[in-house]
């Protein structure tokens, strides 16, 4: 029997013991030259936006580190960095609001957070630590930079860009969010400003292509297709009556025929050209209504379709029609060509224009069956009112008149995607300068690279005003030309952050390189990244954005693979209490702090990984963890009880050796895929079915070994409690030096099972069987044994429950 009471042990103290203890030892430390094989297990960059973590923070960093200590307790040589994405707009909001320079604020929470960090006991290694606002780490960002200049893959244009009136910079599409700003929750504007753009369109199909080789959640994937949003179609080139010409893709090039107006975006340049002098006045009115929307808000399908006639028209290349032209700002300039044609008998959002504007509606299509439907007409079936082309089937349809187009040179084959260019320029100050000048009589210069970084200047008036905030540093502005040696003036922008953590995970394993940004000899040996940890938001963004750098580099001759994350996983978002996402207006944030305080790291962590299905989150239960504080003590009474025992034989209890092995069966099992609060309610079992095993006659010598492999499955959960409780059994510094167990399948098979037969209900009598005896074996053995139950009646129903019961019915 053990006795109760409370716990000896001040969680705390015992974790500030420990990490001091593995400071001083460095058992986290990298080693480059083990033989092990290596596992590169990586959280998404720590944003060092607020002074403290949150318990969010927690979820994610805490248990990727139990799966990290878990893979090294496996013979796994793991990498484990930690670093900072140092630039960005919160930095600079607070500034702006308090006064206090960006950089003194990020270096502050930087600090903050990493003795927050160091706090969870976290194998990571300090060693290896980035900071990008540092510039020995955003000088490389430059670097990459120039390289994706250097091919092609960078470049600068005047362009409608989403402008947040809020913040006073432009933001790329996947920084708007339901027409917003996603930082603020502004309503975003259109802006014409000349921005940098990187190529990431020229990698559309790799990038496609990529998903189907990587270990990455579907829902993840399936939304980077979407973005991508690739549709196989073709081209079709209208004139312009009076002169000039237009293209249009289509992925409908059967419905031509039925194509009764054309439409072209009110910010594509071709409007002006072609508008009449009496449509003018209300061409442009209409540009300026269409600047104040989003995208998102334009192609919402419940917004009520607008548009004005430019006075033109086009000519239809199949038929020869004349047909008006009209610019709405349901057709976007940065989708296709800017330029669609309208067939509204086939297409719901033409139609609805064509009904509000009296435009006409021609039926080309039909069905299989010769229904007549309702508008908008059948997607798939007979074309009608084609000529030559009538009777074909759609798919025909499109193969013929694309075909025919392109023989004439009016059009042809072609796959478009959805994904536009990455817009990388911010007309912020917090954030990594752009490593190009422009000279008057050289152009645009590339900064050499020997020259790099281009340093960012501490005294800027960075008060928002809509203008870049180095435009105002003189002494940063004006430089020299790199070609010419003459007067040239400095890029004033600075680039979006996530160009910075589009590249980090190549620079944690060679940080300190001074001569190069990595070393791809090393870092072909240690990426791609094995396990990559952290947020679904970000499945549009940094995630694409990191997998076109990886690319780009391989093609470059950079790096040996071309995906940095072979494997992904999201972690859910823990709610408060109340069910609601945490929020200081709510009042239900939980922060970590106080309840270290009360009940150590390593009660936490052993709450997160069991109070949650990792994947899901939910809300907190402050119930929830108290529980766990309990379990805990009950291990530490039930290692306290056996630490003392000497003797015993060794002799193998069944049903503990039996818990054992089925807790490390499912351990190991569910760790590697992030399980973890199945894998901690297997350890619970197991401490019960040992503490029952306590109140006979334990055998000491099979008891304390127990004992250390309860020890080493909670060491990824609770690692200073683990190393601890291993130190009161006499185990050898460190745990995390030990081989995690392995199962024991033997164990798991039970040699003989007792067994009940029941007639009609009622238990008529017992019997043993062996544990592995299927259904056929026990009724044929249940049969010739107890006949006699059931002499003279006959059998109705024979049912059998193998391990547990037979029951038989009978009349």
């Amino acid at each position: 029997m053990i006795a109760g009471g409370e716990s000896k042990l001040n969680f705390t103290e015992n974790e500030k013991k420990w990490q001091e203890k593995w400071a001083e030892t460095g058992i986290y430390k990298y080693d480059k030259d083990s033989k092990k094989p290596k596992h590169y297990v990586l959280e998404m960059f720590s944003y060092p936006s607020g002074a403290k973590l949150h318990v969010g923070h927690w979820y994610n960093y805490s248990l990727s580190d139990t799966y990290a200590r878990f893979m090294r307790m496996n013979g796994y040589n793991v990498f484990h960095p930690m670093g900072f994405d140092a630039f960005g707009l919160p930095a600079e909001n607070y500034a702006i609001k308090t006064g206090i320079h960006p950089q003194d604020s990020t270096m502050q929470n930087i600090e903050t957070m990493e003795e927050q960090l160091k706090a969870i006991g976290g194998t990571w290694d300090w060693d290896y630590e980035v900071k990008t606002c540092m510039p020995d780490y955003y000088k490389w960002t430059q670097w990459c930079f120039l390289q994706l200049y250097k091919h092609g893959l960078a470049y600068r244009k005047a362009a409608p860009v989403n402008w947040c009136p809020s913040c006073n910079t432009v933001l790329a599409n996947e920084q708007v969010v339901e027409g917003c700003c996603e930082r603020c929750g502004t309503q975003v504007t259109k802006k014409h400003l000349t921005q940098w753009f990187f190529k990431i369109t020229d990698y559309a199909e790799q990038l496609l292509e990529g998903l189907g080789r990587i270990d990455w959640p579907e829902k993840t994937k399936l939304m980077q297709k979407n973005w991508i949003g690739k549709s196989q179609g073709g081209e079709v080139k209208f004139d312009i009556v009076g002169g000039g010409d237009f293209t249009v893709f289509t992925t409908r090039a059967d419905t031509l025929f039925g194509c009764t107006y054309v439409v072209i975006s009110p910010e594509h340049p071709l409007v002006e050209q072609i508008t009449t002098s009496v449509q003018l006045p209300a061409v442009k009115e209409y540009q300026e209504y269409a600047a104040r929307a989003s995208e998102i808000d334009r192609l919402s399908t419940t917004r009520e379709k607008t548009g004005v006639f430019t006075g033109a028209y086009a000519v239809n290349p199949i038929n020869g029609r004349k047909v008006p032209i009209w610019t709405a700002d349901y057709v976007l300039a940065s989708y296709g060509t800017g330029c669609v044609m309208a067939v509204p008998a086939h297409d719901e959002r033409d139609y609805a224009f064509a009904e509000k504007y009296n435009l006409p509606i021609e039926r080309v299509i039909r069905s299989k069956d010769g229904s007549d439907d309702a508008l908008p007409f059948t997607e798939h079936g007979i074309l009608v009112n084609s000529g030559k082309y009538d009777g074909l089937t759609t798919e025909e349809g499109k193969q013929a008149v694309l075909g025919a187009l392109a023989k004439e040179d009016r059009g042809g084959f072609k796959i478009n995607y959805r994904l536009r260019d990455w817009l990388v320029s911010r007309q912020r100050y917090w954030g990594a300068p752009i490593p190009m000048v422009y000279c008057e009589k050289c152009g645009e210069v590339p900064v050499p690279e020997d020259q790099l970084p281009v340093q960012l200047p501490y005294d800027v008036d960075f008060t928002p005003d809509g203008t870049s905030p180095l435009a105002k540093n003189g002494e940063f502005v004006n430089t020299t030309c790199p070609v010419c040696g003459g007067p040239a003036k400095r890029d004033v922008d600075t680039m979006d952050t996530f160009v910075c953590s589009s590249w980090y995970y190549l620079r944690y394993p060679d940080n300190k390189d001074k001569k190069e940004a990595w070393n791809r000899e090393l870092i072909d040996s240690m990426l791609p990244v094995d396990k990559y940890i952290g947020g679904a938001e970000h499945a549009c963004m940094h995630l694409l954005y990191a997998r076109f750098f990886t690319k780009a580099f391989h093609d470059m001759g950079y790096v040996g693979f071309d995906e940095p994350f072979s494997s992904l996983v999201h972690q859910g978002v823990i709610l408060g209490p109340d069910g609601e996402k945490m929020s200081k207006s709510r009042g239900n944030v939980i922060s970590p702090d106080e309840l270290i305080k009360k009940y150590g790291s390593d009660t936490l962590r052993m709450y997160l990984a069991f109070g949650f299905n990792y994947v899901e989150g939910g809300p907190w239960n402050d119930d929830g963890i108290k529980a766990v504080s309990r379990f805990l003590e009950r291990v530490e009474r039930l290692v306290d009880a056996v630490a003392p025992m000497q003797g015993g034989s060794g002799q193998l209890d069944f049903d503990v050796n039996y818990q054992l092995n089925y807790a490390v069966k499912n351990v190991a099992r569910d760790i590697p895929q992030f399980s973890f609060n199945t894998a901690v309610a297997r350890i619970m079992e197991l401490v019960n079915a040992m503490y029952k095993y306590m109140d006979g006659q334990p055998d000491a010598a099979f008891l304390k070994e127990a004992a250390k492999k309860l020890c080493l499955l909670l060491a990824p959960f609770a690692p200073h409690f683990a190393e601890e409780m291993w130190s009161r059994l006499g185990g050898e510094y460190s745990i995390f030096n030990q081989d995690f167990p392995v199962c024991d399948e033997s164990a798991l098979k039970r040699p003989v099972v007792n067994m009940a037969v029941q007639v009609n209900g009622k238990v008529r009598a017992k019997f043993d069987i062996s544990a592995d005896a299927g259904r056929e074996e026990i009724e044929r053995y249940v049969r010739g044994e107890f006949a006699e139950l059931w002499e003279g009646k006959e059998i109705v129903k024979f049912i059998v429950v193998p391990g547990r019961i037979v029951n038989i019915v009978v009349k």
